[in-house]
Formats: C-alpha cells, structure tokens, sequence
C-alpha cells in the first residue's frame, strides 16, 4: 500500500481532477496549495473557500488542508512580493483554515 499526499495548484497551474485509476493507495492528506507565491495580489478568503468547498466535494474535508504554492524563493532571485505581502498571505491562510478546521 503506498502513501500519497495530494495537491490541488494555485490558479493558472495544471490542475489536478481525481482519477479512478488509482487503487491500493491510502492518502495521508490533500494539500490544496491555493495560494500563490509568484505574484503579490492577494487572494479572496471567498475564493479560497468556494475552492475548498469545491475540493470537498470529491475529499472528507477533514483530509484537506491550505497552504501556498512552493516557497516565496522559489528561484534564486526570489519572487516578486513584498514582505508584507508575503505576511499577508500567510495570515491569510491561517485565518481561513481557522475558520474551516477550528
């Protein structure tokens, strides 16, 4: 039996849709990786949980969790957000995870 942890991208990346093709699989989790660290606008908490709401559809949503895409250095130059962008978008997703998963 193997172990996977799933991911749904941010918006513009490829998406993930669930397949039937799978078996002997336990999934420990499915990290919805909606937040990017590429760009500096921040994303709504309304669309954010209009996606996990969306994810839940297809998961219990007690295996989802939030989190951002990648790092926000991704590349050697970094990304192009400011520190309190990046700041905001991490208060962000806890706040919105506290209100999904208390």
């Amino acid at each position: 039996m193997a172990h996977v942890l799933v991911h749904l991208a941010a918006p513009g990346a490829p998406q993930l849709r669930p397949s039937r093709a799978v078996v002997s699989v336990q999934v420990m989790g499915h990290r919805l990786e909606l937040v990017t660290t590429k760009r500096g606008e921040l994303e709504t908490r309304d669309d954010l949980k209009r996606r996990i709401e969306e994810a839940s559809k297809h998961v219990d949503v007690e295996q989802l969790c939030l989190s951002p895409q990648c790092g926000f250095s991704s590349t050697f130059e970094g990304n192009d957000l400011t520190y309190d962008e990046q700041v905001a978008k991490l208060r962000l997703i806890v706040e919105v995870a506290d209100e999904i998963w208390g």
